[in-house]
């Protein structure tokens, strides 16, 4: 069986939001877990973070590569992103999954195309898109 090298990755940071959400590992997890699911992804494993006095850390490794997140709860900030490999799984359904579950206020967010050689970077994703 061949398999494609093309892939999609979403980088998404978030300004505003759910604080109580951007403070807890664990329920970081539990979304990011919800979100791979929502894509269509295949979950392999979950590692987190709790950083005191504040802050966390997610990855959430998938079959088709993986979900991220970084946070910072003091500034109300948030790096996410979302890698995966081949056509059948969209990271643009996870990001949206996210950031429905923080309710930022504000977003700015990339997509990239890779694996077809040099990396391609799509427009900038609507904010209106992803802040609903």
């Amino acid at each position: 069986m061949e398999y494609s090298t093309f892939g999609r990755h979403v980088a998404v940071d978030t300004w505003g939001g759910n604080l109580d959400i951007l403070n807890s590992a664990e329920l970081l997890e539990s979304h990011m877990v919800e979100a791979a699911e929502a894509c269509g992804a295949t979950v392999l494993s979950v590692q987190s973070k709790q950083f005191e006095p504040q802050g966390a850390t997610v990855l959430v490794m998938l079959s088709e590569s993986h979900i991220s997140i970084h946070t910072y709860p003091e500034r109300g900030f948030a790096a996410i992103d979302c890698y995966t490999c081949g056509e059948t799984v969209d990271p643009q359904l996870a990001i949206d999954y996210l950031v429905d579950v923080l309710k930022p206020e504000r977003t700015y967010a990339k997509k990239f195309i890779r694996g077809l050689g040099e990396l391609r970077v799509e427009e900038p994703i609507a904010q209106a898109e992803l802040v609903k």
